[in-house]
């Protein structure tokens, strides 16, 4: 028995050193969570905190989007004689770059008021006949992707010029392109933007290396900016053979940066779809529901849809979709028109030709409506119906020339609405800038103010 107790202990002793090292392998294998801390854990745990971060702001923009549009107030701006506001584009958080109907390029201080004009930019060879500017002015304000270059018209309509951010110095002037008033301009690169006219035509223009290049040479401080002149790179021409060609007029753009397509609304009540790269390339064009007035045009890159504004109604239209899968919303405000319409988050902003601007809410397919003053719905009767009265904010006072035209044909009539123009979101998504002007054609006034 000792012997056997003995060798036991033997075996249990020659155990030991084996047992031991699956002790020391076990705690070795506790201790592998230390080894997940590498450089690219560590990366891979950062990428995931910082999706979950976007995902926290996306949902925080959101929601300010949605609660923002009832909490709005208007400062209004006072901008002298100039006549109808047309197009405007934040430059920073504090200045605001606007075009009017009487061809003034200017840029409004948010914080102070102060405006300041803007030179246009001439063409290489003034036309021989005289172009009437007052019946057409700047229309259209573009930023490229980067924010270092602006598109707009030129000191004649026809043209496209081009100035240097933040300083607004003269780049160049596209002037052998179009034969009729620039109404859209979109940047489809950092270096090539996209004209619509009146014409019937669309251009692509380049800003190369080269022609900025020039420009910095011919900086000399002492001396008046010079800038230099280009020519387009393609001049397409809408389809017209759909309708009559008299009607072909280019009226808005918007571009889908990231299927690189470019889609056009034009006077005839068509919607035209086009490859934009280094060339134009037709892909598409369809009847809109809603032909009269279709004046205004946006791109939802999030909802990977077009706004399209026209007489009593705003279209949405996906080209992807065929043509029974586009659907429409009326404005409630017949007769007056959609004159601006734009995209933030999940609400599109809708502004009208009586003043009005309406906040539609994509996720929910309906206006917003107006958030009631009454919090206790105790009783069924104070209870607010669905759809009883839509959130609506109305443009100020503005400014009225009471000329000739305004005493012989509109001096009956009490008050003239502003119709919006324009309206743009800044970068922080809680001031909105809205300008315009009386709606009928004949009337001189102006209006602009930011709703923050």
């Amino acid at each position: 028995m000792a012997r056997k107790i003995v060798s036991r202990k033997r075996k249990a002793a020659e155990l030991e050193p084996e047992q031991c090292s699956q002790d020391q392998t076990l705690c070795k294998k506790k201790k592998l969570p230390l080894v997940k801390k590498s450089f690219v854990c560590y990366l891979a745990g950062q990428q995931i905190k910082l999706r979950n971060e976007q995902s926290y702001h996306q949902a925080l923009r959101g929601y300010a989007a949605h609660r923002l549009p009832a909490l709005l107030k208007e400062e209004e701006f006072q901008f002298g004689t100039l006549n109808k506001v047309f197009a405007s584009q934040w430059l920073n958080h504090r200045q605001v770059v606007c075009g009017t109907k009487c061809n003034t390029l200017l840029v409004v201080d948010v914080m102070t008021g102060q405006i300041t004009k803007i030179p246009m930019l001439k063409d290489q060879e003034q036309p021989s006949a005289i172009v009437d500017q007052q019946g057409c002015g700047i229309h259209a304000i573009e930023l490229n992707p980067s924010r270092t270059l602006l598109a707009t018209g030129g000191d004649n309509p026809n043209s496209i010029a081009v100035y240097r951010l933040p300083t607004l110095d003269p780049v160049c002037v596209g002037d052998d392109g179009h034969k009729d008033w620039i109404f859209s301009i979109a940047w489809v690169s950092d270096t090539m933007a996209v004209s619509g006219s009146r014409d019937g035509s669309m251009g692509l223009w380049e800003v190369t290396e080269e022609v900025l290049s020039q420009t910095d040479m011919s900086m000399d401080p002492t001396q008046v900016p010079s800038y230099t002149h280009i020519t387009h790179k393609a001049l397409k021409d809408i389809p017209k053979e759909y309708t009559n060609p008299y009607n072909c007029k280019v009226r808005a753009l918007a571009f889908n940066n990231n299927s690189k397509e470019l889609g056009a609304v034009s006077l005839d009540g068509y919607f035209h779809l086009w490859k934009a790269e280094e060339n134009l390339t037709k892909l598409l064009s369809t009847k809109l529901p809603h032909c009269r007035e279709n004046v205004c045009l946006a791109y939802g890159q999030e909802w990977s849809v077009y706004a399209v504004g026209s007489q009593a109604h705003v279209s949405f239209l996906d080209p992807r979709q065929p043509q029974s899968y586009v659907k429409s919303v009326s404005s409630r405000e017949r007769g007056s028109g959609i004159r601006s319409v734009s995209f933030y988050e999940h609400i599109i902003t809708v502004g009208t030709g009586q003043g009005s601007l309406l906040f539609y809410d994509i996720r929910a397919q309906k206006f917003m409506e107006r958030l009631s003053s009454i919090t206790n719905y105790s009783s069924e009767k104070l209870k607010p119906k669905s759809g009883e009265e839509i959130l609506k904010l109305t443009s100020g006072k503005g400014w009225l020339n009471h000329d000739e035209t305004w005493r012989n044909y509109f001096s009956d009539i009490d008050h003239f609405p502003n119709a919006v123009y324009t309206h743009c979101y800044d970068s922080s998504g809680t001031k909105l800038f809205v300008a315009g002007g009386p709606l009928p054609s004949g009337l001189h006034g102006n209006y602009a103010g930011l709703w923050s």
